[in-house]
């Protein structure tokens, strides 16, 4: 692959897997995500940011403060003071402008390199395999032909572990913050007389000049992270917090000969123990475990050697499907930036972001199926266990909780349920496990309902998710839509004036007229893949049943669903119809179209057809497809959220990129190649390098929305990293696109690419074999399935009797 001439803000680095960014001064703080095994942390381009263990709502272990002046306000700081010339190498929070500044985002970590009169100061920063610790190493080299005097001041804020009440309850927690010192370890530990038996500490491998640990001391009360008073003075002040807000920083006074170069190691740690170990001495915490972590890294070699892993981890979870086609940002995004987004978003969900704050969201049922559409094949295990996992928030009546937290795996009673898309969303995150790995066990795992009643298999969870929609029917057969289907802000049984009011979780009407054709799409979809489960473990009668629900619901589709050239959207409260031609805002929307096709449901009579080519008069443009056109000028009471937003934002006429990939499929499954190949490029932030300072987020990762045509700014994406859109996404390009499908078989090969393409190449490792796959277009000699030089017939290559390594070739006629 080659490499991207550089921009104004940086370029891609593709042997390295590395993101370069050459300014601070981007157009938003461009982030990136460390950590996979529990402990994660959020840094941005200038180190700012977070880390949690778990759950970033209970387990916060710094303090960050969104959309704030300036904006990117708290992080990881190490601030040098050169004969009174104070900087960063991150390049903030001090506003000091560098000789030269580089931030390299790569896989699980970023590194930071500054430079400032002969100084240079190298920033390592990740969180290692299997460690509940944000580690640094710190380089510092003097490029001069003087000795330098160099004052070095670490700095994190310490969040009172709950970042809800960190930010609320001022007359408690400006009296709780308490540390410890011992040496060069500085322990945070409020709250651990009571009720924690955890605290944090951060250490360092070197003997320390001073400390602080009281902010006010710090930074001085009326001071800025840009200019601390300690640091000015260039001196610790040896500050221990009782109450008010902790912090934690070493002082090293530093001498550097000409040329010379020194090294130290840093750990942001956390430590949970048993009660009765929880102290050492009267009132004096157990340390042993924060020495017994340190001590993985507390030398620069053991810090590499963790970084030597880290990089063995990715490759090895990159290596499992590697494309090269004739379009190297393609190959660059499916190979390395799109899959380690999704086992980032995986992570997450949609908890913790620059744009969502931890707080209010924990870990989404309808998106963390979706999410697994995009990472199953790099680690089947744990999504087994996420599946599990969701399954148990489900209710008896086969609803589910639309959330749930992470560190409780306990649905969130806040939000609750009644978001009626959301049951069958585990038939796909169960049937696309499946087909990946052959591992039908796992509908036979004993799994208890919400309220943790005797656990029944996991298979009669889906029976309950199929049966909840399939008898939740309104006045037209369609399903009901509950609070909201995958749209959020489509509410169509809310009705609220009150500004007070959540439109998601306030309903005004009975829910019992209100349809939703997405939710038909999404039934008949996933509905077939229920049959084939249930034919597979030979439950012939239940897929005889379901097949007759299908049935209904298609024909239902068909009269009721069907406007004439493209699919309706939804049928309100009162049972008027929505996105139909006779609305005058709102005629036509994405999300039906997308599902209805994907579901086959018009393929066999032009219907399919006529509502893509809908989507391209209407609704496409330059930088996507819009949700719904027209956009909505007004608020209506009877549609609830979706027209609180101005025209072009949002789920009112934006650019919702998630649902972008359905029609890609859509087009796709028509055989449209041309047209599935524009629509996946327009979203995809690696196609964008030339309209940066527009699209204004990471051009490295996917954003969740980018302003529509009807917006003051079109292009202008917000809401990176944390959105379905990557799952979707990937599962377009690499099952559709390239056509490299996984199922109950094995792996089937259905390419849809441009003619323009002449081949393509896919290595992709599937149930313990490794197919060498090349796709040729426009063949005239051959067409068909080849394995190993022999012809086969059909286009599944069967795991079961191909189990090794084997050179596949499909030609394309």
């Amino acid at each position: 692959m080659t490499q991207n001439t550089e921009t104004s803000f940086g370029y891609f680095d593709d042997e390295n897997k590395e993101f370069v960014i050459t300014s601070p001064h981007t157009p938003l703080p461009w982030i990136n995500y460390l950590g996979n095994d529990g402990f994660y942390g959020l840094i941005s381009n200038t180190a700012g940011g977070y880390c949690f263990y778990k759950d970033a709502k209970f387990r916060r272990l710094t303090r960050y403060r969104y959309n704030n002046v300036p904006m990117d306000s708290g992080g990881r700081y190490f601030y040098i003071n050169d004969n009174g010339v104070v900087w960063n190498p991150a390049g903030r929070p001090c506003n000091t402008e560098l000789d030269f500044y580089q931030c390299r985002h790569g896989l699980g970590y970023s590194r930071f390199i500054g430079r400032k009169n002969e100084l240079e100061a190298e920033l390592t920063v990740t969180i290692p395999l299997e460690m509940n610790a944000e580690v640094y190493k710190l380089k510092l080299t003097n490029n001069s032909e003087q000795t330098k005097q160099i004052g070095l001041f670490s700095f994190i804020e310490w969040c009172l572990w709950n970042a809800q009440t960190d930010g609320e309850n001022f007359q408690r927690n400006l009296s709780t913050g308490e540390v410890e010192v011992d040496g060069n370890f500085i322990f945070h530990k409020t709250e651990y007389r009571e009720r924690r038996n955890h605290y944090a500490f951060f250490a360092c491998n070197k003997d320390i000049d001073g400390f602080d640990t009281d902010r006010e001391t710090f930074v001085g009360m009326y001071n800025g992270f840009n200019n601390p008073q300690v640091v000015s003075a260039n001196k610790a002040a040896n500050s221990v917090a009782h109450g008010w807000s902790p912090i934690a920083s070493h002082y090293f006074n530093l001498q550097l000969a000409a040329g010379q170069s020194e090294e130290i190691v840093f750990m942001l740690g956390y430590c949970e123990l048993s009660r009765e170990n929880k102290w050492q001495a009267l009132n004096q915490i157990n340390q042993t475990p924060a020495r017994e972590l340190f001590a993985h890294v507390d030398t620069a070699k053991k810090f590499d050697h963790q970084c030597k892993r880290l990089r063995s981890y990715w490759q090895e979870c990159l290596d499992v499907c590697q494309v090269n086609t004739p379009d190297d940002r393609f190959n660059r995004s499916i190979n390395i930036w799109n899959q380690y987004q999704n086992m980032v978003t995986f992570n997450m969900s949609r908890s913790a972001s620059y744009y969502e704050s931890g707080i209010g969201r924990g870990m989404g049922f309808r998106d963390s199926h979706q999410d697994t559409i995009g990472f199953t094949h790099i680690a089947p295990a744990a999504v087994r266990q996420r599946l599990l996992d969701l399954s148990a928030t489900q209710k008896q009546d086969g609803s589910a909780y639309h959330q749930y937290q992470p560190l409780t795996k306990k649905g969130n009673a806040d939000i609750g349920g009644n978001f009626n898309d959301d049951p069958m969303w585990m038939i796909l995150g169960t049937a696309n496990y499946i087909k990946e790995t052959g591992d039908w066990s796992i509908l036979d795992e004993k799994v208890p309902f919400d309220d943790n009643s005797q656990a029944v298999s996991h298979f009669e969870h889906l029976r309950a998710a199929f049966n909840h929609t399939a008898n939740k029917l309104g006045p037209h057969g369609l399903p009901l839509i509950g609070r909201a289907d995958w749209n959020d802000c489509l509410n169509l049984n809310c009705y609220s004036n009150d500004p007070n009011e959540s439109f998601q979780t306030t309903e005004h009407r009975k829910d019992s007229v209100a349809e939703s054709l997405m939710i038909a799409g999404q039934f008949v979809l996933y509905g077939q893949e229920y049959v084939r489960l249930c034919q597979h473990i030979g439950m012939f009668e239940e897929a005889n049943a379901a097949k007759t629900h299908i049935e209904k619901m298609i024909t239902a589709v068909e009269q009721y669903g069907w406007d004439g050239q493209w699919f309706l959207r939804a049928y309100d409260a009162d049972g008027k119809a929505i996105g139909s031609h006779k609305n005058a805002e709102g005629k036509i929307f994405i999300e039906s179209q997308g599902f209805c096709v994907m579901a086959g449901i018009g393929l066999e009579n032009g219907k399919a057809q006529s509502a893509l080519d809908a989507v391209e008069e209407h609704l496409a443009c330059d930088f996507g497809i819009v949700l719904q056109q027209p956009a909505f000028s007004r608020y209506d009471i009877a549609l609830g959220e979706i027209s609180s937003y101005p025209p072009g934002y949002k789920e009112n006429a934006g650019i919702f990129c998630h649902n972008n990939p359905w029609i890609c499929i859509g087009e796709a499954m028509l055989g449209r190649a041309d047209k599935a190949l524009s629509y996946y490029q327009r979203i995809n932030p690696i196609y964008l390098q030339d309209l940066q300072q527009t699209h204004k987020t990471e051009p490295y990762v996917y954003s969740q929305m980018v302003a529509g045509k009807d917006a003051a700014i079109p292009g202008e994406a917000k809401n990176s990293w944390l959105t379905g859109t990557a799952a979707w996404s990937y599962y377009a390009a690499v099952q559709y696109i390239l056509g490299i499908r996984p199922d109950y078989q094995g792996l089937s090969i259905t390419p849809c690419i441009p003619k323009s393409w002449p081949s393509f190449t896919v290595q992709r490792k599937f149930r313990g074999a490794h197919y060498q796959i090349s796709v040729h277009n426009n063949s005239s000699d051959k067409q068909g399935l080849y394995i190993d030089g022999q012809a086969i017939a059909g286009n599944t290559i069967d795991s079961a009797k191909y189990t090794e390594n084997h050179v596949v070739e499909f030609y394309i006629g």
